[in-house]
């Protein structure tokens, strides 16, 4: 039961990780974006943070996501598709042309099997506009494990991908302190079909891996705890939702204190983006949707997200228009200044409905924590496809609940509108990929191939040297002009490549 009383800004962090939750403060409004080009993605930047966003997120395409360049035959029709195409350091310095980096703007990337290598072409385009690498502030995905049982864009086997992960919180607590090193996502694991529950325990078994990684690397856990952030998926059901988010601080704070001796404060802290539930959307009647993310946004927001991403009511669709996406951020700003979401922090403590959930969840949770750590821990259980396995029977039932209409989805299995009108789409210039594929084989011709030649060999070397940190040659070679894939592909040929493995049945 919740132990009594419990108090906003204090262990273990139920009702939230600031004592005035949002009154000094609110949220930051942090909508993702990316297709295309570099210079179409910083466009669209430019006019979310005309309208009010507050923090930036990027979301990249499909190649960039598997480490393949641009002009890679494997990349064919994907380039610039999902998000935007960055391949080269060049490519990331337009992506935020006239925008200071290190001046107060916090920049969010979706990013997992190269995530190091996009934070350091990140730090490189800082660096070379004037800024202190100790004042670039944001977060990196970077959390593998729930590729491999969730979303799927993955490289290399889960070992040496924890080794880059563990490098990087190290080389980042030295050369970037204020950057979020990790942000250890259930969201995708949401969308893949799981249970809020199933979100939850997996989600916090896979921070415990990330640490337990850390600490085996030599590293104090009080040194890197407080730089661990967390990302959720926010659903329709606003009850359920508040309570998920509410447990999951108080088991990690437990978890932080108990299992690895945190004892700095801000080690035990779980601070956490959301996003509306993609996979909640639909493509039937897609102006409902508008309902659907405005109650998701306030179930993040009473359950006391640090940041939020609003979903586009068209993304059932296409990639969101300028209007979907304005509107997606209007939405926030009337949660901000006109609903009273900001006066009081955790305005849904002391309800016995909201109460009973919070325990009830922590309690599932954690059983699945248990069973992961007999499987012993998240790494095993991921290579054993159990993760996998009990995701996708979620995932089945809760399609079997849509078909045969005891779960009700408007407009899909109820209530379904055969005249409704599809709304103006997002369109992509078909010549973008062209252009993008030739910008990247320019950049290859005009570099130094001397000094690119040594970088990636370096690479390599450091790769066959448990004790070296990566970071430092990978952005040797970044600064020599080298591409993502090329870095990738020394590490594939290094390390092999993961295949998905499935639970035996």
């Amino acid at each position: 039961m919740v132990p009594d009383p419990e108090r906003p800004g204090e262990f273990p962090f139920t009702r939230g990780v600031r004592a005035d939750g949002y009154r000094s403060r609110p949220w930051t409004m942090r909508q993702y974006a990316g297709f295309a080009s570099a210079e179409e993605t910083n466009e669209r930047f430019r006019l979310l943070l005309e309208r009010g966003q507050t923090g930036l997120s990027v979301a990249f395409d499909l190649p960039t996501q598997l480490g393949l360049d641009s002009d890679d035959p494997r990349a064919l029709g994907e380039v610039g598709r999902t998000g935007v195409a960055i391949d080269s350091v060049d490519d990331m310095r337009r992506l935020f042309e006239g925008i200071p980096l290190g001046a107060g703007v916090s920049t969010s990337m979706t990013i997992n099997a190269p995530a190091a290598l996009l934070l350091l072409m990140y730090e490189l385009v800082g660096v070379a506009e004037g800024a202190d690498p100790g004042d670039l502030r944001g977060t990196i995905q970077n959390d593998i494990l729930k590729e491999y049982c969730a979303r799927g864009n993955y490289i290399f086997p889960p070992r040496p991908s924890m080794r880059l992960t563990t490098d990087t919180f190290r080389y980042a607590s030295v050369r970037l302190p204020r950057f979020n090193t990790i942000s250890i996502s259930g969201y995708h694991i949401r969308e893949a079909g799981s249970t809020a529950a199933q979100e939850l325990g997996f989600t916090i078994a896979n921070g415990i891996a990330y640490v337990q990684a850390a600490v085996a690397a030599g590293l104090a856990v009080d040194d890197f705890a407080a730089r661990l952030s967390f990302f959720f998926n926010a659903h329709n059901d606003v009850f359920v939702e508040v309570a998920k988010f509410r447990a999951a601080r108080r088991i990690w704070a437990q978890v932080m204190r108990d299992r690895f001796g945190a004892r700095d404060p801000r080690s035990q802290i779980l601070r956490f983006h959301a996003q509306t539930g993609g996979s909640t959307l639909t493509a039937q009647q897609p102006d409902v949707n508008v309902v659907r993310v405005a109650l998701q946004a306030f179930a993040a927001v009473a359950g006391g997200c640090q940041s939020l991403h609003t979903n586009g009511f068209d993304e059932a669709l296409a990639l969101p228009t300028e209007h979907s996406a304005t509107l997606a951020l209007r939405t926030q700003q009337v949660l901000a200044h006109e609903a009273g979401m900001t006066a009081e922090p955790d305005p849904f403590g002391g309800s016995h409905y909201v109460e009973g959930l919070t325990d009830r969840l922590q309690v599932e949770a954690e059983a699945l924590i248990a069973e992961i750590d007999v499987a012993g821990g998240a790494v095993a259980a991921v290579e054993q496809g159990f993760v996998q396995e009990r995701i996708e029977e979620a995932a089945y039932a809760h399609q079997r609940g849509v078909e045969d209409g005891s779960l009700v989805v408007v407009g899909v299995n109820r209530w379904v509108d055969e005249a409704a009108v599809e709304p103006d789409l997002h369109r992509l210039d078909p010549a973008s990929e062209a252009r993008q594929v030739e910008r990247t084989r320019a950049a290859r011709a005009g570099r130094n191939p001397v000094a690119a030649t040594a970088a990636l060999t370096a690479v390599r070397a450091a790769a066959r040297t448990a004790d070296v940190n990566l970071l430092e040659p990978m952005r040797a070679a970044l600064a020599a002009h080298c591409c993502i894939g090329e870095v990738c592909e020394v590490l594939r040929e290094e390390w092999g490549t993961q295949d998905a493995v499935r639970a035996a049945r």
